[in-house]
C-alpha cells in the first residue's frame, strides 16, 4: 500500500432525501477507516429522516419510506458515529463539495456538532478529475478494472472509493502518499474557505468575507458599516447552521476587538490627563 497514515483515514458516502443543504435528510451514512497498518473497520447505518423520501430519489438509491421507519433517528446514532470516526481524517467521493457540508450540517440540526478540528478532507473525486476527468464508474473501470454493480448503495460507494483512492496512489507516482498533501491536491475551494457550504471566505489579507451574494468579497467588518443588518438578516434566513456559526463567531471578535480598542484608547485618554496633572 503506497500510501503513508499517521492516523486513521476514514471513508465515508451518504445517501439522502435529495440535494438541498438545510432541507433534505440523511437516509444512510457508511463509512470505512482504513487504519495505519492496513487494516479495515466499517460501519452502515440505516436512519429514519424524519421526512418523506421522494419516489424519484428511492429509485436512485433504494431506500424507501418503509424501509427507515423503524429505523433509529440520527441523533440515536450521531454520538456512535462520531466515536467511530475518532480523530481520522476524512474522505470520500465528491465529499468536499456534498458529504461534508451536508453532514456537518445535519450533525449542528440534531444537536451533535460534529468535531471538525485538526481534519484533512480528501476527495478522490478531485483528484480523479484532475488526473482523467471522469465519474465514479468510469473511476472503479478505469483503475480497479471492474463494473460498478450496485451503484447508490453508500456502503457499496464507499468501498468502492476506497479502492479507488488506494489505485490512484498506486498508479500516479507524483501523488505524495501523506494526507495533508493529498488533502491540498483534492481541495476544489481556490480561496480561503471558512464554512464548510464556501459562503464564507478568507481573503489575501486572511480577513473573512462574504463568498455570495451582492456583498461578494467583501469583509464581514466592511458589511457590518455598509448594512448593518445584513448579519441579522443571514441569522434568520435558510442557511447552515454551521456557516451562522461561523458568521456569529467572526461577528462577535470584530465587537470584541473594537471594545477592546474603545477601552484601550479611553485608557490612553486617562493615562495623558493623569500625566498631566501630575506635572502640575
Amino acid at each position: 500500500m503506497r500510501l503513508s497514515l499517521t492516523k486513521p483515514l476514514c471513508f465515508f458516502d451518504l445517501e439522502t432525501t435529495g440535494t438541498q443543504l438545510t432541507k433534505d435528510r440523511i437516509v444512510q451514512l457508511a463509512a470505512v477507516t482504513l487504519f495505519p497498518d492496513g487494516s479495515r473497520e466499517s460501519r452502515n447505518y440505516i436512519v429514519n429522516p424524519e421526512i418523506h423520501i421522494p419516489e424519484e430519489i428511492t429509485a436512485i438509491h433504494g431506500i424507501s419510506n418503509e424501509m427507515v421507519q423503524d429505523a433509529p433517528k440520527l441523533a440515536e446514532v450521531a454520538a456512535e458515529i462520531i466515536a467511530f470516526m475518532g480523530d481520522a481524517d476524512l474522505a470520500g467521493y465528491n465529499s468536499n463539495k456534498f458529504d461534508i457540508p451536508f453532514m456537518v450540517e445535519e450533525f449542528y440540526r440534531v444537536g451533535h456538532p460534529f468535531p471538525m478540528e485538526g481534519r484533512n478532507f480528501v476527495d478522490v473525486q478531485n483528484i480523479f478529475h484532475k488526473m482523467e476527468q471522469r465519474t465514479l464508474s468510469a473511476a472503479y473501470q478505469f483503475y480497479c478494472g471492474k463494473p460498478m454493480e450496485n451503484a447508490h448503495d453508500a456502503l457499496y460507494d464507499t468501498e468502492v472509493t476506497l479502492d479507488v483512492f488506494l489505485a490512484q496512489l498506486a498508479r500516479y507516482d507524483q501523488l505524495t502518499p501523506e494526507i495533508p498533501a493529498l488533502a491540498a491536491f483534492s481541495s476544489n475551494s481556490p480561496l480561503g474557505a471558512v464554512d464548510f457550504a464556501g459562503r464564507l471566505a478568507k481573503n489575501q489579507a486572511g480577513e473573512i468575507m462574504y463568498n455570495f451574494g451582492k456583498h461578494k468579497g467583501k469583509t464581514i467588518e466592511a458589511v457590518m458599516k455598509l448594512e448593518p443588518g445584513y448579519y441579522g438578516w443571514m441569522l434568520d434566513a435558510d442557511f447552515p447552521f454551521q456557516t451562522k456559526d461561523c458568521l456569529r463567531a467572526e461577528v462577535n471578535r470584530l465587537k470584541a476587538l473594537k471594545e477592546h480598542t474603545k477601552e484601550a484608547g479611553f485608557q490612553d485618554k486617562l493615562n495623558q490627563l493623569s500625566s498631566k496633572f501630575n506635572k502640575k
